[in-house]
């Protein structure tokens, strides 16, 4: 892991010249792509930090996605927005999310998963569009910061009871009081539902989002969401005997959650918002595969996890094309973009049914897991998950009708198609999230890790 993270601190000495920073991050990818090379438990151990399979994908999820945002951010340095502090802010963030994913220590984990907030704020209000986005960073701040205080709590009563912190090496929390172990239960997995996000928890998301540049956006969607299941993932080990009693409360917000999201998507008139509800309703799915406990809730949520962080990532990099085209993310002025921008039609196409489950896409393969996990729970989910896909189409095709037909706004006359660069940024997002479901035996067998 020393690897990526000394590369990764050489790209930040680098950061005036903006060519050789996406060119290192592009190295790094492919590198990190071909660590893997058997399904050990842990490997590449050392000073704490390590990976298996599932931190294995996220490490490659999150080099692969920030190199796509250094490359769908030019217009940084176009105007020269501050770009050396952009690409430093960026690899920050990257580090952070680096040493997140490889942590072997409980407490390592919970101050990289904290500190990964910073560089997103820094973000958010320093390239942000609108001047809401002071009030869209003091709610991601709060909301985050208020829900993982509990979790420290939990984290140094375990260390004080085991006398470590170790993952996989920890026993479970073991109280004499059933009320005490509830407690401590909910205390820890606060700050996941937050993170994830969980409905009724998500209020932080679309403000963030909508006020978020695209750089902002992108590693929201792609990689920042995930460290909430991750979270869950390695943390609800500890709780296996009492999860069972809580997992109904779990699986009806994120079932329920998820439906009322995507209704709420059919109601939307921006298109970042829309997204970002989006996002709610794929992590409540993840969140229902992850509490069940089962061989196909694990493997269904990491499969979806990284199929939704390169799609979604992709939705917002196509936002952001209108964006710079038109000056507006509104469907009301951002109608027969087919007209206006012909060949980007079949990237909006292309990304909407992957956002759909269409196959072959790999969210395909991880909702299929989920549905099989969910049933096998409790057969009455049916229901819930039958109309939850029946909305998730029904607000993507809203999405890519109302964008792509209609009038045109009367004061358009012309724009770019589209340039070479925003090409090759949305096929980086599409080829692995079509590809990589050619491989699924490794995908399927994260769950044993």
């Amino acid at each position: 892991m020393l690897k990526l993270l000394i590369s990764l601190m050489m790209l930040m000495s680098l950061k005036k010249n903006w060519n050789n920073i996406q060119e290192g991050l592009l190295i790094m990818s492919f590198f990190s792509g071909i660590m893997i090379y058997h399904n050990f438990n842990f490997y590449e151990l050392g000073f704490n930090l390590s990976m298996d399979l599932i931190s294995y994908m996220m490490i490659m999820l999150s080099v692969w996605v920030m190199s796509l945002v250094i490359m769908a951010s030019f217009k940084v340095k176009k105007i020269n927005s501050f770009k050396s502090s952009f690409i430093f802010v960026n690899l920050s963030l990257l580090a952070c999310l680096l040493v997140a994913f490889s942590s072997t220590e409980y407490m390592m984990f919970y101050i990289s998963f904290e500190a990964s907030l910073i560089p997103t704020l820094i973000l958010i209000l320093g390239w942000g569009y609108q001047p809401e986005r002071i009030q869209a960073g003091v709610y991601m701040l709060f909301y985050t910061l208020f829900f993982s205080l509990p979790l420290l709590g939990s984290l140094l009563l375990l260390n004080f009871l085991d006398g470590g912190l170790s993952m996989k090496l920890e026993n479970c929390f073991n109280f004499n009081s059933d009320y005490m172990i509830s407690f401590w239960y909910i205390f820890t997995i606060m700050a996941f539902l937050v993170k994830l996000p969980m409905y009724s928890f998500h209020l932080w998301l679309p403000k963030a989002h909508v006020e978020a540049p695209v750089a902002g956006s992108m590693i929201l969607a792609g990689v920042l969401l995930k460290l909430g299941g991750y979270g869950l993932i390695r943390v609800l080990m500890l709780f296996h005997t009492v999860n069972k009693e809580f997992s109904w409360i779990l699986m009806s917000m994120g079932l329920i959650g998820g439906i009322l999201v995507s209704l709420m998507c059919l109601r939307q008139v921006d298109m970042k918002s829309l997204i970002a509800y989006s996002s709610v309703a794929h992590m409540g799915l993840v969140l229902c595969g992850i509490v069940t406990f089962l061989y196909w809730g694990f493997s269904g949520g990491v499969i979806v996890m990284v199929g939704h962080g390169l799609c979604s990532s992709g939705l917002f990099c196509l936002v952001n094309i209108v964006y710079e085209r038109l000056g507006s993310r509104s469907f009301l002025v951002s109608k027969g973009l087919l007209s206006f921008m012909p060949s980007m039609g079949l990237w909006w196409f292309l990304l909407s049914v992957n956002n759909m489950a269409s196959p072959p896409s790999l969210n395909l393969l991880g909702e299929i897991n989920l549905i099989i996990s969910v049933i096998n729970w409790e057969v009455s989910t049916l229901l819930g998950i039958s109309l939850l896909l029946l909305f998730s189409g029904s607000y993507t095709l809203y999405m890519y009708s109302m964008s792509q037909h209609g009038l045109f706004f009367n004061s358009l006359y012309s724009c770019c198609s589209g340039k070479v660069r925003e090409y090759l940024v949305l096929f980086l997002h599409w080829f692995p999230l079509n590809f990589l479901i050619l491989n699924s035996n490794l995908l399927t067998i994260l769950s044993l890790m």
